[in-house]
């Protein structure tokens, strides 16, 4: 064989070999697990990038309804490319590849998504190089009214500081990709929620609310050190945000504030028609994700239902169908 049909030939079997790979991965996207180097047993190599997407357990649950696992779920199915951190207060030290595959397969429809990573989450090492640890060192926990929700509160800004990324609570059903960087999200006209945002690491955004939660700490009062935290931060040091006309969004400084419609197309006063029937299925065009109030929830304690029809079940079976499956099968979705 002479040289030029040699060097002709070598180059056609690399070029099918990278087809071939490449196919492969995508194939392989929801279904293979990735091999771990201990590399990936600190949080800060895999959201180093900054296109994490983090969520919080506060308590020290391990076995967590199936809404939060379908949150897990349908982040990891709409960024597929991108790392979704699960930090768990009741998840033992991680140490060992063994450790962390142990915890992803306790989670049995967790862990196919080779982009879903566990980890513990430990708020006396979070907190360290950040306006929170004075305030953490001195309060008592057992004195606290909502300890669960304001040390969640907390966390979650120690961690979009540290690493940036994308935030979102536990009750939050991702439908698309949100496109922006740096922003927060209207629950309602002018007052922003922290059930969602996102910033670059080090943004002086959630420095400035680290600082204020200090400051300003009064455990008592719901949402003082949340919703209310990020709305008179905003407005302090950004801008006095308008009302909404429409379903545009607004720039507020650097920040970009989303319309009420990009989460909460139902809003507070309504959660309960997430349980209900529709006679038509709403498809939430103008939507990213979906936020169903669990708070709200507490009292009544609505779950979804197989074989109801209701709107929470549809989207179930749109955006976590391995958590739908779990629950329409009766399978644990949590393994002791």
């Amino acid at each position: 064989m002479s040289s030029p049909i040699k060097v002709c030939s070598l180059l056609l079997a690399v070029m099918v070999t990278g087809f071939l790979y490449g196919v492969t991965n995508k194939e392989r996207t929801f279904s293979i697990l990735p091999f771990f180097s201990p590399a990936t047993l600190n949080p800060g190599d895999i959201l180093e990038k900054g296109n994490g997407i983090i969520f919080i357990e506060s308590t020290d649950r391990m076995d967590p309804p199936s809404l939060v696992l379908c949150a897990v779920e349908s982040a990891a199915r709409v960024y597929p490319d991108r790392p979704v951190a699960f930090f768990m207060k009741g998840l033992p030290d991680i140490n060992s590849v063994e450790d962390q595959d142990k915890a992803r397969n306790s989670f049995p429809t967790l862990a196919p998504y080779s982009n879903i990573h566990l980890y513990p989450l430990r708020m006396e090492v979070l907190f360290n190089n950040t306006p929170l640890m004075p305030w953490y060192q001195r309060v008592n926990p057992r004195n606290e009214i909502h300890w669960i929700h304001v040390s969640s509160d907390a966390c979650r800004l120690a961690l979009i500081y540290k690493y940036g990324g994308l935030y979102m609570d536990t009750d939050i059903i991702s439908a698309r990709v949100i496109p922006e960087k740096n922003f927060l999200a209207a629950e309602s006209s002018q007052i922003s929620s922290n059930g969602v945002f996102g910033f670059v690491s080090n943004h002086t955004f959630t420095w400035n609310c680290m600082e204020n939660f200090v400051q300003n700490y009064n455990g008592a009062i719901w949402g003082h050190q949340g919703p209310a935290l990020f709305t008179r931060v905003l407005k302090q040091f950004y801008c006095t945000v308008p009302p909404f006309i429409g379903k545009e969004d607004l720039p507020c400084g650097d920040i970009s504030f989303l319309n009420p419609q990009r989460f909460y197309p139902i809003s507070f006063n309504n959660w309960k028609q997430y349980f209900e029937v529709w006679q038509k299925i709403p498809t939430f065009d103008d939507s990213y994700a979906l936020h169903l109030f669990n708070y709200a929830n507490r009292g009544e304690k609505m779950v979804m239902i197989p074989r109801t029809k209701t709107l929470v079940e549809h989207l179930y079976q749109q955006y976590c169908p391995a958590t739908y499956k779990a629950v329409l099968e009766n399978n644990r979705t949590h393994l002791s």
